[in-house]
């Protein structure tokens, strides 16, 4: 497949399909073949106890950066679903903005292996906070809802 401004439609249709993704104020500003980007502000309504966004919010932009990089490299008609994933946080996620980079380390038919890093953005600097490996099934001639 070759990715093309169809391909960033598509899954720009998909993400406003998401209302969890509207539910944390989460916006997609980067799509490439391979690679997904997905930020949120810092704001209280996915703060913890400590001030700093949720774990499970870093989780759900990691989830779904790694996932929309996967759905840059399948064919039209494919639409991809979360095997599994495993994330490390390695520090508070805390700063002005917090983003999540989904790439692609290897697509297969079947399975596509992913990755996210995220960033606590905070003046202009990135801190990573939390790594996250993924699996997805890619689920050919199947759609969304």
């Amino acid at each position: 497949m070759t990715f093309s401004d169809d391909t960033r439609a598509r899954i720009r249709d998909s993400f406003a399909k998401q209302s969890a993704m509207a539910l944390i104020h989460a916006e997609i500003p980067v799509i490439e073949e391979g690679r997904a980007e997905i930020e949120i502000p810092h704001w209280d309504g996915v703060l913890q106890q400590h001030g700093y966004v949720h774990g499970g919010v870093v989780g759900m932009i990691a989830d779904s950066a790694a996932g929309y990089a996967a759905m840059t490299v399948v064919p039209e008609g494919t639409s991809v679903l979360t095997v599994e994933y495993k994330i490390n946080m390695v520090a508070p996620a805390n700063g002005d903005k917090i983003v999540a980079k989904g790439s692609v380390l290897r697509a297969g038919r079947t399975l596509l292996l992913t990755k996210a890093d995220v960033y606590a953005v905070k003046d202009g600097t990135e801190t990573l906070c939390a790594v996250m490996q993924q699996t997805i099934m890619a689920m050919h001639g199947k759609g969304e809802r």
